[in-house]
């Protein structure tokens, strides 16, 4: 199923985790919906503007998914408006700041991006709420503890 000229529904809902575990990660129409406004919104905009492929790290979670991981349980992950990705050939950091100053979106994260690491180190987590976007950047880190962090970019 097409969700957009460039992404398809199996590219959310593909989890080696669900897999493994017979999770059925099958998403609601709902979720479907919310797919189709992120890719519309924030994903196909970036693929159009970098004209590279996009991988996508995680997307869609159900419930028991979601859980298994350790992700949070307001994730929007689950509610199918939220997506990690990266664009081959491209920074992360580029990516996050283009996202960032192009874009409506919900929350943008650059997740454990370490410029020592390259340009390719962490990724990208953005979602979409097409009634309420908040345009809220932030970076995630890990301190001295391990813990990870976040603060606004």
């Amino acid at each position: 199923m097409k969700l957009s000229k460039n992404f398809s529904l199996n590219e959310f809902t593909k989890s080696q985790t669900a897999t493994r575990h017979s999770i059925d990660n099958t998403p609601s129409m709902t979720v479907i919906l919310n797919l189709t406004s992120l890719c519309e919104g924030v994903l196909q905009p970036v693929r159009n503007n970098f004209m590279k492929p996009m991988v996508i790290s995680s997307g869609f979670r159900c419930e028991e998914l979601n859980t298994k991981i350790g992700g949070s349980k307001t994730s929007q992950h689950i509610l199918g408006q939220a997506a990690d990705i990266e664009v081959l050939g491209v920074s992360n950091l580029e990516l996050s700041d283009w996202i960032h100053n192009n874009l409506n979106y919900d929350q943008l994260i650059l997740e454990f991006y370490n410029e020592k690491k390259g340009p390719h180190s962490g990724w990208v987590h953005v979602s979409f709420d097409k009634t309420n976007n908040k345009h809220e950047y932030k970076e995630a880190y890990k301190n001295e503890q391990g813990q990870t962090r976040y603060r606004l970019k």
